[in-house]
C-alpha cells in the first residue's frame, strides 16, 4: 500500500496542446479581394506564437500544433487573426478568446469551429494592481501601491496611467504616471462608509491619459464591502478586469477559426509514488524477453481510444526511454500487432498503438537524424522556388525565353522541364538517404532491425520476401520522410510554411518518395499514371532503399552502436544561430542602437557567444549563475522581440545580457530552450525589471536606484515543448496513470473476458497463463487505486489551504 507522504514534494503542471488548423470566410482586407491572413497567439494577452502567413485567402489553413507549458495561475487564450501588410500596419480581423475555466470543463478536449469577434479596446486589458482596503471608524480607506503589466496604449510602447476609485456616488483620482506600465502611486484615498447601500461596491478602475483623444481603459476591479467587515482589512495584487462586453455590428461576419485545445492539471507526486507502477509496467515488457505474453501492454492496447492513442503512445515512448527499454516496448507491440494482422499488404497502416508509438518513437529520437537527411533538399526547393507540374490537367502554359524572344512553352516541354527538376530533387535526396546510415541513431538501427526480425517469423514465405522491407518503408518513407517533406515547418525543417509554388513541389517529391517506400511502382502508375515520367527513377530508388535498409539493420550485437539508453539532453549543442546582443557595462545606456550581431550557441551548461561560428574568442555565461530569463518590453529598444538573461557573478554582482530575435516565434523558442536548461537553479529571482537602466532610472518603473527590486514577477514556468526536450519521467508517469485510471473498468472488462477464453481452453499452459494475468492485473488495480487515494486526499488538503477571503472581496 502506497502512504500518502511527501506532498511538500508535490509539483503541479499545466500544459495546453493547440492546434490551430483553418479559418473560413474571412473578411476581405486588400484591394486585391482577399486576405493574407496569421494567427498570433496569447496567454493573458502575452504573445506566445505567431502562425506562418497564409497569403491571398480566404479560407486559410495552417496545421500548426504547439504543446505550452504554462503556470497553473494562467486565465485566458486568445487566438488574434490578423492581415498582413507589407507597406502599412497589419489590420486586426477578430479573435477568440477561451478561459482555463471553460478548457477545464473538457477534459477530453476542444475540437470545434468558434467566431471570430471585433477586438474591442475596453476587452483588451492585463496586468496588475496592488491595493489595500481597510474599514476604520466607519470610514473607508483604499490605498494604492502599484500596478504591473498594463496594457501599452500609446505609440511610444507604454501607457500613461492613473486610478479612479469610485464609492457611493463618489470619485477620486491619483496622479498621473507618464510613459509607463509599472506605474508607482502609493497613494491614499477616503470615503465615509455607508452600510445602507444596497449594492456596497468598491470600484478601482485604472485608465491611460491622453492629452488629445479620450483616455484609454485598461482595467477594474470590484469589491463587495460587504465581505470586508469580518476581516477589516485585506492587501494583495488583483487582477484587472476589463469592461462588460458590447454587442457588435459586425458579429458574426468576421468569420471563424477551427481549434483543437486540451488543458492538462497535473499534481505530480514525487517519485517514490510512480516506482511501483513503472516497476510493474517495466516487468510487464522485460517478460517479453523470456517468451511470456505481455498481458498487462495488451490490455492497454485494446482499451486505448483512437482519440487518446496518440498522446498515449507518446507518454509511454517517452516512459520507456527513460527506463532504457524503448526497443523492447515497440518490441512488445510488434508482437501484438502482427498476432492480429493476416494480410501483409495492409501491416502497420492502421493508427494502432504500435504504429503511433514507432511514431513517436521517431519524432522524439530521430529528429536531428530527419533534420540532417532531408534539410539541404527542402532548403534548396525554397530557395529555386521553381516551377513544377506533371499533372497535365494543372500545368500552366507560361512563356519561356530571353527579352525579345518570347515564346510560349508547350505542355510537354512544361512536363519534361519539371520532370528534370523532380528527379534532380529526388536524385539528391535519395543520395542523402542512402548514405546515411552511419548518421542514424544506434536506437533507431536496433529497433528497425527488431521489427525486420518479428516480419519475417510471422511471414516466413518466400512470397513475403519484401514485406520485411515495406514494414521498415511504412515507418521511415510514409510516416516520417514524406509528411516532412510536405509540412516542413510542422517538422521545424523551415520556419515559415511555403507558397503555392514550392508547396507544389514539395507535394510531389512527398508523392515520389512515398511511391518508393510502398516498393511498387505499378500500383503508383494505376493510381496516377501522369507520375510516368519519373518511374525510372523511382524504380532506382526502390532498389537503393532495400540496400540501404539491409544496411541499416545489419550490425553484429557486439559492434559498437553506442548506449542503448537515449538521453533527450545531449552534451553537444541544444540551440544556435544569429541573434543581436547587448550586454550593459555600466549604469548607463549611451549608445542609439546598441545590439551587436553574433553567432549563439546553447550548450548543456553554458550560452556562448562569438562574432561567427568558427571564432576562436567567445564569450559565455555559466547556465548554472542564470538568475532569469524574461522578455524587454517594447520600448525600451523599439522592438518587442528582445529579452534579457540576468545572472550574477561574483560578490552577487548582477549582469544582464539583451538578446534581440527576429520574430516572436525565435524569442519563444530561444526563452524556452533557456528557461528549460536553467530548471534547476536554486537561486532564482521572483521578480524582475522588463524596461533598461537608462539615465538615472530605471525605464519600466521609474525607480533611481539600479539595485531596486523588480517590477514585474518572473514568469519561468511559460515554455513551448520541442522535440529534443529532456525527458520528465515523473510527468509521464502522472500521465499514463491519469490514462489507467481513465481506461480501468474497461481494462477490467477486458481482463474478465481473456480469463474466460483462457478457461474454455482448458490446458496446463492456459492455466498458467490466467494466473499470470490475474496476478499482473491485480497488481495493477490496487496500484491505480493506492494513487488515487493520495491525489484525493491531496486535493481535499488544498481546498483546506486555499481558502481566500482575498478574492471572495471581489465581485
Amino acid at each position: 500500500m502506497l502512504e500518502p507522504s511527501g506532498f511538500a514534494k508535490m509539483t503541479k503542471r499545466t500544459t495546453l496542446f493547440i492546434r490551430i488548423v483553418e479559418g473560413k470566410n474571412l473578411p476581405v482586407k486588400d484591394i486585391t479581394g482577399s486576405s493574407d491572413p496569421y494567427c498570433v497567439v496569447r496567454i493573458d494577452n502575452e504573445a506566445i506564437i505567431r502562425t506562418a502567413t497564409i497569403w491571398k485567402t480566404l479560407s486559410p489553413f495552417w496545421g500548426e500544433e504547439y504543446n505550452v507549458h504554462l503556470p497553473p495561475t494562467f486565465h485566458t487564450l486568445s487566438f488574434h487573426v490578423l492581415d498582413e501588410d507589407s507597406l502599412s500596419r497589419d489590420d486586426v480581423i477578430g479573435k477568440v478568446s477561451i478561459t482555463k475555466e471553460v478548457l477545464a470543463t473538457k477534459p477530453q478536449g476542444f475540437d470545434g469551429w468558434m467566431s471570430l469577434t471585433e477586438v474591442d479596446p475596453d476587452e483588451e486589458v492585463q496586468g496588475e494592481i496592488h491595493l489595500q482596503i481597510s474599514i476604520q471608524t466607519r470610514r473607508l480607506r483604499c490605498h494604492v501601491f502599484e500596478a504591473r503589466d498594463l496594457a501599452r496604449k500609446d505609440r511610444n510602447g507604454a501607457s500613461d496611467p492613473f486610478v479612479r476609485v469610485r464609492y457611493n456616488g463618489k470619485t477620486h483620482e491619483s496622479t498621473v504616471v507618464k510613459r509607463s506600465c509599472y506605474p508607482r502611486w502609493n497613494e491614499s484615498f477616503e470615503f465615509e462608509l455607508d452600510e445602507s447601500l444596497c449594492e456596497n461596491t468598491l470600484s478601482v478602475e485604472v485608465w491611460d491619459w491622453d492629452l488629445v483623444s479620450r483616455n484609454d481603459f485598461l482595467g477594474k476591479v470590484m469589491f463587495n464591502i460587504s465581505k470586508l467587515h469580518s476581516v477589516q482589512q485585506e492587501e494583495g495584487w488583483f487582477r484587472l478586469d476589463p469592461d462588460k462586453s458590447k454587442s457588435s455590428e459586425y458579429e458574426g461576419n468576421l468569420g471563424s477559426l477551427r481549434l483543437q485545445l486540451r488543458l492538462r492539471d497535473e499534481r505530480v507526486l514525487p517519485s517514490s509514488h510512480y516506482r511501483p507502477l513503472t516497476e510493474l509496467l517495466c516487468q510487464a515488457v522485460s517478460t517479453n524477453l523470456n517468451g511470456n505474453q505481455p498481458d498487462l501492454l495488451m490490455l492497454i492496447d485494446e482499451t486505448t481510444t483512437a482519440e487518446s492513442r496518440q498522446e498515449v503512445a507518446t507518454n509511454l515512448v517517452k516512459l520507456f526511454l527513460g527506463h532504457g527499454l524503448a526497443k523492447e516496448f515497440l518490441d512488445v507491440l510488434f508482437k501484438l500487432e502482427l498476432e492480429k494482422t493476416s494480410e501483409s499488404n495492409t501491416l502497420f497502416r492502421s493508427n494502432s498503438l504500435a504504429s503511433k508509438s514507432m511514431e513517436s518513437f521517431l519524432k522524439v529520437a530521430g529528429m536531428q537524424y530527419l533534420h540532417r537527411v532531408l534539410g539541404p533538399t527542402v532548403n534548396r526547393v525554397f530557395d529555386e522556388k521553381k516551377y513544377v507540374e506533371l499533372d497535365p490537367s494543372k500545368v500552366e502554359i507560361k512563356e519561356a525565353g530571353c527579352t525579345g524572344l518570347h515564346r510560349i512553352q508547350t505542355e510537354a516541354e512544361v512536363i519534361q522541364q519539371s520532370t528534370q527538376h523532380l528527379q534532380s530533387y529526388l536524385t539528391e535526396l535519395l543520395h542523402s538517404i542512402v548514405t546515411s546510415v552511419s548518421h542514424c541513431p544506434p536506437l533507431l538501427r536496433m529497433a528497425f532491425r527488431q521489427l525486420c526480425e518479428r516480419v519475417q517469423e510471422r511471414f516466413p514465405e518466400r512470397e513475403y520476401r519484401k514485406v520485411k522491407f515495406i514494414a521498415v518503408t511504412s515507418f521511415l518513407c510514409l510516416r516520417f520522410f514524406s509528411p516532412a517533406i510536405m509540412s516542413p515547418k510542422l517538422f521545424h525543417l523551415r520556419e515559415k510554411h511555403p507558397d503555392a509554388r514550392t508547396s507544389r513541389t514539395l507535394l510531389l517529391l512527398a508523392k515520389a518518395v512515398q511511391s518508393i517506400g510502398n516498393l511498387d511502382t505499378l500500383a503508383v502508375r494505376s493510381k496516377e499514371p501522369w507520375m510516368g515520367p519519373l518511374q525510372p527513377a523511382i524504380q532506382q530508388g526502390i532498389a537503393q532503399l532495400k540496400e540501404f535498409i539491409t544496411q541499416l539493420i545489419s550490425f553484429e550485437d557486439k559492434e559498437e552502436l553506442g548506449e542503448e539508453r537515449l538521453s533527450l539532453q545531449p552534451a553537444g549543442t541544444l540551440k544556435e544561430g544569429f541573434l543581436f546582443l547587448h550586454k550593459t557595462r555600466d549604469k548607463c545606456m549611451l549608445m542609439a542602437s546598441p545590439f551587436k550581431k553574433y553567432h549563439v550557441t546553447l550548450r548543456s551548461n553554458i550560452l556562448s557567444y562569438a562574432k561567427t561560428p568558427n571564432s576562436k574568442k567567445s564569450s559565455f555565461v555559466s547556465l548554472q549563475k542564470v538568475r532569469a530569463v524574461e522578455k524587454v518590453e517594447e520600448k525600451s529598444f523599439g522592438s518587442s522581440h528582445v529579452m534579457q538573461i540576468i545572472w550574477s557573478e561574483e560578490m552577487e554582482q548582477i549582469e544582464i545580457l539583451y538578446l534581440q530575435c527576429k520574430s516572436v516565434n525565435e524569442l519563444n523558442q530561444w526563452l524556452s530552450a533557456l528557461r528549460k536548461s536553467c530548471i534547476h537553479n536554486t537561486e532564482t529571482l521572483n521578480s524582475y525589471h522588463p524596461g533598461v537602466f537608462k539615465g538615472d532610472k530605471w525605464s519600466c518603473c521609474h525607480q533611481k536606484e539600479k539595485t531596486a527590486a523588480g517590477c514585474d514577477k518572473t514568469r519561468h514556468g511559460v515554455t513551448l515543448q520541442e522535440w529534443n526536450d529532456p525527458l520528465d519521467p515523473d510527468l509521464e508517469s502522472q500521465l499514463i496513470f491519469r490514462h489507467l485510471l481513465g481506461v480501468r473498468e474497461a481494462m477490467r472488462d477486458k481482463y474478465l473476458e481473456v480469463v474466460k477464453l483462457e478457461k474454455d481452453k482448458d490446458t496446463f499452459q492456459s492455466h498458467e497463463k490466467d494466473s499470470e494475468l490475474k496476478d499482473a492485473a491485480s497488481k495493477l488495480f490496487q496500484l491505480l487505486r493506492d494513487l488515487q487515494d493520495i491525489h484525493e486526499d491531496l486535493e481535499r488538503s488544498e481546498k483546506q489551504k486555499n481558502t481566500n477571503c482575498l478574492l471572495e472581496l471581489q465581485t
